[in-house]
Parts: C-alpha cells; sequence; structure tokens
C-alpha cells in the first residue's frame, strides 16, 4: 500500500480464484482507506492476474458484504475476497 494508506491494519483473506492470483491466502495492509484504494493497491502489488479477479470479486468486511467501494474501511477490518464461484 502507499503512505496514503494509514490507520489500524486490515487482513485481506484470499479465497479461491483470488488465492491462487495473489499467492497467498491472506495478507496484512495498512487500514484507512476505501475498498476501491486497496483494491487498486492490491493489483499493484500482485499484478494484472489478481486485478481482473477483484474487478469480479464481491466483498465480505467484517462479515457483512460491502457495496459502497468508496467508503472508508472500518479500521481493523477483516476483508474476504470473494471471487464468483461455479457450480451449486
Amino acid at each position: 500500500m502507499d503512505s496514503t494508506s494509514t490507520g489500524t491494519p486490515m487482513v485481506v483473506r484470499y479465497f479461491a480464484a483470488a488465492r491462487a492470483a495473489a499467492g497467498v491466502p491472506e495478507e496484512t495492509v495498512p487500514g484507512g482507506c476505501s475498498l476501491d484504494h486497496l483494491a487498486d493497491a492490491l493489483a499493484v502489488r500482485h499484478g494484472a492476474r489478481l486485478a481482473t479477479v477483484l474487478e469480479m470479486a464481491s466483498f465480505l468486511v467484517d462479515g457483512v458484504a460491502w457495496h459502497d467501494r468508496q467508503a472508508p474501511l472500518p479500521p481493523g477490518a477483516t476483508v474476504d475476497v470473494l471471487p464468483p464461484f461455479a457450480g451449486g
């Protein structure tokens, strides 16, 4: 992340294709940003493959679906990255 991110660190957990694209199951990142900013920073950190997954992914923040990509994430949040799942 960059110097504009501050605050209590957040945990990002990756599932399925997001985990494969990121190359890690989870990581700690600086807090104090929006979901859009977080997704941009993660794409820079991990590359185009993760960027593609993040464009299609759903996000849970502390277990709740997060739809406002511009709203600041809560301090110390856990962000789950959920790519679209196939099957039923």
